[in-house]
């Protein structure tokens, strides 16, 4: 059902979390003392724009963010395995087999899920060395399933697509410079995200028996986590001439269980990258990533029917994903003084918990504006 692992987030991911990437901005301090041009500084540390803390502000700036995040799921698979639907209705069996009105397999198969995250934000630098920031996302997620009739076969009774809109999490964070020294510069950063997004959006899904029951949807259609995470990060860059390369370590530690009963899997992601200063106004970049996501922990005794997106077991998993992007700052006309980039992230090897949907691909739009 809606299999979409924490990777809708993600990404959105991946989606989710992005906004910590905004480029340093105007007058970087140099060894030497002196000031660096804003073009300058944009010039040396370019970047891919889809990953979350890179950079420290200069003392005294701040910079406004607005950040777009998309992302879509669909297929079918366990472990590392596609699974057609009939195979899935008629052979997976369901987590709640046995309870009253419960079928022995899953009858309810996705058969898309779209997300998208909006996210304003703002970073300010306190010091050269200390960077502030926070992040409130706007999230809006689709859902359809494919539900087939009775208890058994493969006879399919209809589609119907569910929905959920508002707030996610806010988040609130910090950077802190490790080690500067020419184009080399290590960062820590540390975040802490606040459970103000929902956990209890419903909306009607066709059972099995022909009814629209109005029920909570599975936790991957959640705008929340419902509990306080830390978002730990350690971030490497450097570069020559027209080239930069980096890495960085960053994850997610879920503090306790939410109000619901359960907690969202704790989540590690190490990525490596390399970016191409084409000409002064535009930069070029590509990264690898490694995710690993754990499956959810605990239930929700809400969340219950004869769908993946039902059982906590049916989340996370190891991804690896390829990232393309590219990072624009305009020269002249009304977006001189902005920075506009891109990234568009496609799997090449997913190891799913249990059995869930695919990700078919991200995409993340920003904007950036120092004062």
């Amino acid at each position: 059902m809606l299999k979409r692992t924490l990777g809708a987030a993600l990404a959105c991911a991946g989606l989710l979390a992005t906004m910590a990437t905004a480029q340093t901005m105007p007058t970087m301090t140099m060894q030497t003392g002196g000031k660096m041009p804003r073009s300058q500084h944009h010039m040396h540390h370019h970047g891919p724009v889809g990953l979350p803390g890179r950079h420290q502000l200069p003392e005294g700036r701040v910079v406004l963010t607005y950040r777009l995040g998309a992302m879509s799921m669909a297929g079918i698979r366990s472990g590392t395995d596609d699974l057609d639907a009939a195979t899935l209705v008629t052979t997976v069996p369901n987590a709640f087999a046995g309870m009253p009105g419960q079928p022995p397999t899953i009858r309810m198969a996705p058969v898309e899920m779209t997300g998208q995250m909006h996210m304003l934000g703002a970073m300010y630098g306190v010091s050269d060395r200390l960077t502030l920031m926070g992040m409130l996302p706007y999230i809006r997620k689709s859902m359809t399933m494919r539900t087939y009739a009775g208890p058994t076969g493969t006879t399919v009774l209809g589609q119907n697509t569910a929905s959920s809109e508002g707030l996610g999490d806010l988040r609130l964070g910090a950077l802190w410079s490790l080690h500067k020294a020419g184009r080399s510069r290590a960062a820590l950063g540390l975040g802490l995200s606040l459970p103000t997004g929902s956990i209890t959006e419903t909306g009607q899904m066709l059972s099995p028996m022909g009814t629209t029951p109005t029920m909570r949807l599975a936790y991957s259609m959640q705008l929340g986590s419902g509990t306080y995470d830390l978002h730990p990060s350690l971030t490497w860059e450097s570069g020559r001439g027209a080239m930069n390369w980096g890495g960085q370590l960053r994850g997610i530690l879920r503090l306790d269980r939410n109000h619901a009963g359960y907690r969202q899997g704790h989540e590690a992601a190490l990525t490596g990258w390399l970016s191409y200063r084409a000409a002064p106004w535009i930069s070029y970049s590509g990264r690898l990533e490694y995710r690993y996501a754990d499956h959810i922990h605990g239930r929700d005794p809400r969340i219950m029917g004869p769908s993946l997106g039902a059982d906590p077991q049916n989340y996370g998993g190891r991804y690896v994903t390829l990232y393309a992007g590219a990072d624009i700052t305009p020269r002249k006309g009304p977006l001189k003084g902005h920075l506009i980039g891109f990234e568009l992230g496609l799997p090449i090897h997913q190891d799913l918990n249990g059995v869930q949907s695919k990700t078919d691909w991200s995409f993340a739009l920003a904007w950036r504006k120092p004062f």
